[in-house]
């Protein structure tokens, strides 16, 4: 596969990915803040601000919700605004229409132009909730059309590399932020108090995994059972250790493809990954320190990143030969 298309599916894959976390955290703050204290909605807007725009953002300066709905939905200084991440996940998808199946350009363009011709008045004023669910069923529509009508060949295993890298370093954003403010007491009895479970029920909903993570612990929220599910359960789409077997996956099949060697640093990073995660208890991971794990997690993603685009897309032919 040329370096150039798989690059394209990759990007188209990742900014989109990202455009479902982005939607999805904000629907679910406009959920939770109505039932909030001013000063508990000024800490969940700061964390939203910290986690999806930066921690250099100066988050004193969204003061009300429209602001922030603005900021993470048509901001174009903001680079992980749904505007921009769509938009950019179009012109990734453009060069490469020939080689995806055309539903799924279809449904990049119709997010597109629903979005070009949305307003942040006009949603205010109206359902915002209606708003960012559509974009949520838009990119579930989209991996759907991905998953059902594109041949497993090594255009859809970096399609599903973009998506999974994007969302392991999703999960462990989002559970280091939120842990920071509400991880306080709780540590010593691992449990939710009446002031902060709606908090944590938000972080279960802000990772999709609200629903899931009830079935296998019932109602019963607890910080550790929280830590478990999100970073080591085998079975949840959304878990960190789900995202990295995927990815794993997804270059031993690019790898057999491209003829490459079982010793490269691409398959050993992703494989020292997912045998931390396979054999990690949450106890261990509590005591050695939370936010060291997932900053950890989040580095390793990041040299994964690194080292597909040297072996598979920024390579030189000296690289190639080497490998």
């Amino acid at each position: 596969m040329l370096s150039r298309v798989a690059d394209s599916l990759y990007w188209m894959s990742r900014y989109l990915e990202r455009v479902d976390h982005v939607t999805r955290l904000i629907d679910v703050h406009l959920t939770i803040v109505p039932e909030q204290s001013t000063e508990a909605a000024h800490r969940r807007r700061s964390r939203l601000v910290t986690s999806l725009v930066g921690e250099k953002y100066p988050v004193d300066a969204i003061t009300s919700d429209f602001e922030l709905a603005a900021l993470l939905t048509f901001d174009e200084d903001n680079p992980n605004s749904i505007a921009r991440c769509i938009a950019s996940a179009r012109e990734n998808a453009r060069p490469v229409r020939e080689q995806i199946n055309s539903q799924m350009w279809e449904q990049i363009n119709q997010m597109y132009l629903y979005i070009q011709n949305s307003s942040m008045a006009d949603i205010w004023v109206g359902e915002p909730h209606q708003f960012y669910h559509r974009i949520n069923q838009d990119v579930y529509r989209f991996q759907g059309i991905t998953d059902s009508r594109v041949s497993r060949d090594q255009g859809w295993h970096f399609i599903q590399l973009g998506k999974y890298i994007e969302r392991a370093a999703e999960t462990a954003d989002a559970l280091n932020v939120d842990f920071r403010d509400l991880y306080r007491a709780s540590l010593a009895v691992d449990a939710v108090d009446q002031n902060t479970y709606l908090e944590w029920v938000g972080l279960l909903r802000g990772c999709a995994a609200y629903e899931a993570y009830s079935k296998v612990y019932t109602a019963n929220v607890q910080p550790n059972s929280i830590v478990e599910f999100l970073i080591l359960n085998p079975e949840f789409p959304y878990s960190v250790r789900f995202a990295i077997n995927a990815i794993q996956k997804s270059l031993d099949a690019i790898g057999v493809a491209t003829e490459t060697p079982k010793s490269a640093r691409v398959y050993r990073l992703a494989g020292r990954l997912r045998a931390t995660l396979d054999y990690a208890q949450v106890e261990e991971i509590m005591e050695s320190g939370l936010g060291s794990s997932l900053l950890e997690i989040q580095n390793r993603c990041a040299e994964i990143h690194d080292i597909i685009y040297q072996t598979y897309i920024a390579y030189t032919y000296s690289d190639r030969v080497a490998k």
